[in-house]
């Protein structure tokens, strides 16, 4: 079977399912696309990738596993969607490392989240798009392009490293941590903790 090349074409709301996205996927030589159903957070993950200027406070999972790569000299050279069963696609990447081939399983926006962050091509199998490539006529390009939101509108939504303790004292800060540990919320224990340590420096 023949792999055939895509390009990310662009990520617009999903009318289909509340609260996810469709990212489109183009090949390269031909004029299908394939329009694959993704979470909100792999959809802002590839958006931020794609957008070269933004850069999030604090690594995305998709930017560790990158940094995590790069430390051990790991490259992803390609993504393959290998497999389509009831609507859900399957992908591997193709990884090497020390000249070792090893090809590892993956959900599809994971897969194309790091083949973004890799600059790797991505490829499916001709079968793949017969069956689920569609063909945008010039009406539905309009639509796409009416539905598809601006990449700001997602990385808009990265969060930004401020304090929501800015107003409390170290005494009251500290009172805080001990009910949230004895109440056993240890997420926002964690975040006082972090406010103490910084105010304490």
């Amino acid at each position: 079977m023949s792999l055939v090349r895509l390009n990310i074409k662009g990520i617009s709301y999903s009318q289909t399912q509340s609260g996810a996205y469709a990212l489109v996927l183009s090949e390269e030589d031909g004029e299908r696309t394939l329009p694959i159903i993704i979470g909100a957070f792999e959809a802002q993950s590839i958006a931020i990738a794609l957008e070269k200027e933004i850069k999030p406070p604090r690594p995305l999972t998709h930017d560790l596993f990158k940094s995590f790569a790069d430390r051990f000299n790991i490259i992803v050279k390609q993504v393959i969607i290998h497999k389509l069963v009831d609507g859900v696609f399957y992908s591997s990447l193709i990884c090497e490392c020390d000249k070792i081939e090893e090809i590892i399983d993956a959900r599809t926006s994971d897969a194309i989240a790091l083949a973004t962050r890799f600059k790797a091509p991505i490829f499916t199998f001709e079968n793949i798009l017969d069956k689920a490539g569609i063909i945008l006529k010039i009406k539905d390009e309009s639509k796409l392009e009416k539905s598809k939101f601006k990449m700001e509108d997602l990385v808009a939504n990265v969060p930004e490293e401020t304090s929501t303790f800015k107003d409390e004292t170290l005494e009251e800060l500290h009172k805080q941590l001990d009910q949230a540990v004895n109440n056993e919320d240890y997420e926002l224990a964690a975040k006082i903790r972090d406010e103490i340590s910084k105010r304490e420096k």
